[in-house]
């Protein structure tokens, strides 16, 4: 598979950068990425952040519809993951064109790393 097949289009990271926008958001995110994929049920996720119940059922909320996370309920619990694969194709994208105008030993890495 090819670099590009990985990567999102504009529309796609524009959502995705939007809803990293919040610096909550980017801790919880942070905090689901650090737990693998077994994920968070929303009150660990709460004690990790620090974010109240309610403020981080919006949060979840916002990075679901972006693609970032994923929940599934467990019993009497949410459990929210790191959507890893939208994670590591909005990296890809933003060094899609890494180096396209200079000469980068680098770009290899970046791109195919």
């Amino acid at each position: 598979m090819e670099a590009k097949d990985l990567a999102l289009d504009m529309e796609e990271a524009a959502q995705a950068f939007a809803a990293l926008g919040s610096g909550q958001r980017l801790s919880v995110l942070q905090a689901l990425v650090a737990a693998g994929p077994d994920g968070l049920p929303a009150g660990a996720l709460a004690d990790k952040t620090g974010i109240v119940a309610s403020t981080l059922t919006h949060h979840l909320r916002f990075l679901s519809q972006a693609g970032l996370i994923t929940q599934r309920r467990q019993g009497r619990s949410v459990i929210s993951t790191a959507a890893f694969g939208q994670v590591e194709r909005l990296s890809r994208y933003l060094l899609l064109n890494c180096c396209a105008d200079a000469e980068c030993p680098a770009r290899k890495d970046h791109i195919h790393g």
